[in-house]
């Protein structure tokens, strides 16, 4: 039996000083206290670029523009409940500065440095990308 796919757009926000904000997922929820890239589900008829310019003005209180969304590369996953597609952009401009707006811990980190913080598996084959991209 096949898991219900879900569509996933997530982003290295990257600083000036190539750093990559992460945000914890919170303890309430699958994968609680693992770190990812920020972003969420892609909502019927929306983009994958309209998806993330939405959820990172309601979880950052950021607002960027698809023309600043690079395409980076995608992850595919099967949880026992579910599979995942996380589709990667690279962002390097927004307006406004990250907070969490949905209580989750963030933290700007090099990327060499993010095997230091445990992640959900799917996002873990993303970070040898952005490593090498960076």
């Amino acid at each position: 039996m096949t898991n219900q796919s879900v569509l996933v757009s997530a982003v290295a926000l990257i600083d000036r000083d190539e750093r990559v904000l992460l945000a914890q997922r919170p303890k309430d929820k699958f994968l609680a206290a693992l770190w990812e890239f920020p972003g969420g589900k892609v909502e019927p008829g929306e983009t994958p670029e309209d998806a993330l310019v939405r959820e990172l003005h309601e979880e950052l209180g950021i607002n960027t523009w698809e023309s600043c969304l690079a395409p980076l590369n995608f992850a595919s996953h099967s949880y026992s409940e579910f599979h995942v597609i996380i589709l990667l952009f690279a962002c390097r401009t927004w307006k406004g500065t990250p907070v969490s707006k949905e209580n989750q811990a963030l933290r700007w980190v090099r990327v060499n440095d993010m095997t230091s913080y445990p992640m959900p598996p799917a996002d873990i084959p993303l970070v040898s990308t952005l490593r090498d991209w960076l």
